[in-house]
């Protein structure tokens, strides 16, 4: 068998025997060796009977969630590729042949874009058109690189051995950018196709939260790019806080027509040290890729550079936390000892580059320790 036209399904009596119909039409019209499969994901109403009425063949799918329906969809499957959409009549089935000639052109992941094949009136709400997707779209291009303006279409096609291969594993809607975002990270040839997106013919409300799920979608991007995460907004915080506290110790430090007092001082400070533990974070994240298995190269010399020196960072920490105790004993401003005629900039100064040090110091200690505790050494 060549292809699966795949539906997961929860609840749609309203409309999926006109889906089931129009993919049956596109299977005889462009004669393909195909399958209907439903992954029903515990519907109470006609849904099950419905479909199997028409000859699809049903799966149940115990664990809920959109992704936990689609994969078990695609470990059922019994064909080369499968294209997939949801049950509610907001794809057309009759037209599948873009995806089909670009899947058997090779491509591993063919996925629809509803802004350049046109969405009917009504067919999507006004925040998920003009905020949720755009936004969510141009994030997953700006992380991940990938030439795609419509990550969360339902309609996609894909090589069936490969998607399995990726070991996908979200059990709700951010599914959708899961599968786009693996098939990059793999180097898989992905590519877009224009599809048209209808009002669905639901009477109840849709199973998509518009918050929850675009949360979810966002969380699933940012937890697959270290870097956005945590390198850029790190090295960010971290030179702001200390080019801008560097140049308030040699004298006032005017932004315009704005001279930084001391509630600046102490927010700059803030910054030099939230950055450093951010940057301090995207090596862990790329350790524990090594961890997983990744055998890049980059990352292993990484790993045996830092963990086969975990000893000379532990003793840096302790000289920098040291260097700020020698701060605080040695400008008179320890607690207890701070002269009535001190200059209380000065001292907010001094003893902020005092918490500064001691606080790069202690990072590095137990930062130290940790990767060696996890490194099981």
């Amino acid at each position: 068998m060549e292809f699966t036209i795949l539906m997961p399904c929860l609840n749609e009596e309203a409309t999926l025997a006109r889906c089931i119909l129009k993919a049956a039409a596109s299977i005889e019209k462009l004669q393909l060796s195909a399958e209907i499969l439903i992954a029903d994901n515990g519907s109470t109403d006609q849904s099950i009977t419905i479909a199997e009425s028409l000859g699809a063949r049903v799966i149940n799918v115990e664990e809920k969630g959109y992704g936990n329906a689609l994969y078990a969809g695609i470990k059922s499957s019994r064909s080369k590729y499968i294209i997939m959409a949801d049950s509610d009549d907001s794809y057309d089935f009759s037209n599948l042949d873009p995806f089909i000639k670009k899947l058997r052109d090779g491509y591993d992941l063919v996925i629809g874009n509803r802004f350049d094949g046109g969405i009917e009136e009504k067919a999507m709400p006004f925040l998920h058109r003009y905020l949720g997707n755009p936004v969510l779209s141009f994030l997953g291009r700006l992380f991940f690189k990938i030439p795609i303006r419509d990550f969360h279409c339902g309609l996609r096609g894909f090589n069936r051995v490969s998607i399995l291969e990726l070991d996908l594993c979200t059990p709700g809607m951010e599914f959708a950018s899961e599968m786009i975002v693996k098939s990059a990270l793999n180097d898989y040839k992905v590519t877009e196709v224009p599809t048209k997106l209808y009002k669905d013919g639901r009477s109840r409300r849709p199973h998509l939260n518009t918050w929850r799920d675009g949360w979810r979608h966002l969380y699933f991007l940012l937890m697959h790019s270290p870097k956005w995460l945590f390198l850029y907004p790190g090295l960010l915080f971290f030179m702001i806080g200390l080019i801008s506290y560097g140049a308030s110790l040699i004298g006032e430090l005017h932004i315009g027509n704005t001279t930084l007092r001391l509630n600046s001082f102490v927010y700059l400070s803030f910054l030099i040290i939230v950055g450093f533990q951010s940057i301090l974070f995207y090596f862990f994240s790329l350790l524990r890729k090594h961890f997983d298995g990744n055998n890049d190269d980059i990352l292993t010399e990484i790993y045996h550079i830092i963990i086969n020196r975990l000893y000379i960072y532990v003793l840096l920490g302790v000289m920098i936390f040291l260097g700020g105790v020698y701060i605080l004993v040695n400008t008179g401003t320890f607690p207890g000892t701070v002269p009535k005629t001190i200059n209380t900039i000065q001292l907010l100064k001094t003893l902020l580059s005092s918490i500064i040090c001691t606080s790069f110091g202690i990072q590095i200690i137990f930062n130290s320790f940790f990767l060696g505790m996890i490194s099981k050494r």
